[in-house]
């Protein structure tokens, strides 16, 4: 049974982990702490770029002596398997760990078996710990593992009457800085960012991560181009700043200077076979998507059902006309509605951030 120390130690091996956000894929983000035979924190540390040494690595580094006969309080369970880096479980049993505490099993078919490593060695291990705490920091990497596709995080500004521009096409600004700035943080924790012909075209984005403090990965650029006519040289998307990928059909016509994605169209004859977008970004280790618009894309998104949460930022403003936040969806009776379930509202100056889930996707249970 875990103690009260164990718990508060993986509560700070959760906010640990969550430092490694957009740095780590295709890793998941992973925090530890290691607490001496006393129940002192001796040493803690968070996974923090792909290639890099684990969380256990870290902490363990830092502990130094002081880990013999000590607790490892992880957020998933130590790997025991060689990649880029040794396995945690042995490193782990040679740093004299007595107990190891985890909250998540790892998922990843191969890299199962630490906690039996640990448990052959002598070491006690527990599972379990907080576990949904865990999870909800390392949401994206969970989902995408078992699915085999990315994460797709869906966001939008919108006015309290649906809007996301004006009947002329304006559209900036419709929410407040605040609420900008948490954008660029969520750009910051992707690996990519989505958007399509309409808004390549119409708004000439940049999509970097900008004005955060500390080191940024920029996430992957994305325009969703099937005849690769939205974007012409010298759009902002094709800066140096961050990679970009344009994804076309596989007989469109382009030759821009960037990387192009061919893709087949969708079946129904619009735009693209969006599975095969997403199978093809998670082969080059894209674990989580920001997708960012505009309103056809995400109702092709929504309609092939790869949206996992909505994040949308509703600001105290009236229009009365122009397009809305999202289109058809492939929905046409109320019976059909993808119903929501909330999992946040947040101020953020005068608006609103609501966070939430499609209701299929169970509440988590807490231990």
């Amino acid at each position: 049974m875990a103690t009260t120390l164990e718990a508060a130690a993986m509560r700070r091996a959760v906010t640990l982990a969550a430092q490694g956000l957009g740095h780590t894929s295709p890793n998941p983000v992973v925090g530890c702490v290691v607490l001496d035979a006393a129940g002192h924190i001796a040493g803690e540390g968070y996974h923090q770029r792909a290639g890099g040494p684990h969380a256990e690595v870290h902490a363990l580094a830092a502990a130094g002596e002081r880990a013999r006969g000590g607790t490892a309080v992880v957020t998933l369970e130590p790997c025991n398997h060689t990649g880029r880096t040794g396995p945690c479980a042995r490193a782990l049993i040679d740093a004299g760990i007595a107990r190891v505490v985890y909250a998540v099993a790892d998922p990843v078919p191969g890299h199962t078996g630490g906690a039996r490593t640990l448990a052959a060695a002598g070491v006690d291990v527990e599972g379990g710990l907080l576990a949904a705490e865990a999870a909800a920091g390392n949401e994206a990497w969970l989902t995408a593992v078992p699915r085999r596709r990315p994460f797709v995080l869906w966001k939008y500004a919108a006015t309290l009457d649906g809007r996301s521009a004006a009947a002329d096409g304006t559209s900036r600004w419709i929410t407040s800085p605040e609420a900008r700035a948490d954008v660029h943080r969520l750009r910051a924790e992707a690996d990519a960012v989505v958007v399509g012909a309409g808004t390549a075209r119409t708004d000439d984005p940049q999509l970097a991560a900008r004005g955060l403090a500390g080191e940024v990965t920029q996430p992957l650029r994305v325009v969703v181009d099937t005849n690769g006519t939205a974007v012409g040289p010298g759009a902002r998307i094709l800066d140096d700043v961050a990679p970009t990928l344009l994804a076309v059909a596989h007989d469109a016509d382009t030759a821009l200077p960037a990387d192009v994605l061919r893709l087949p169209r969708a079946a129904s004859g619009r735009g693209l076979d969006l599975p095969a977008l997403l199978t093809a970004l998670y082969e080059r280790g894209v674990r989580s998507v920001l997708l960012e618009g505009g309103p056809t894309l995400a109702g092709a998104f929504l309609a092939a059902g790869a949206v996992d949460k909505v994040v949308g930022y509703v600001a105290p403003v009236l229009l009365g006309a122009g397009p809305h936040a999202l289109a058809d969806a492939g929905i046409t009776t109320i019976g059909d509605a993808l119903r929501l379930r909330v999992t946040d509202v947040a101020r953020l100056g005068p608006d609103l951030r609501i966070t939430a889930v499609p209701a299929t996707i169970p509440a988590p249970e807490e231990n």
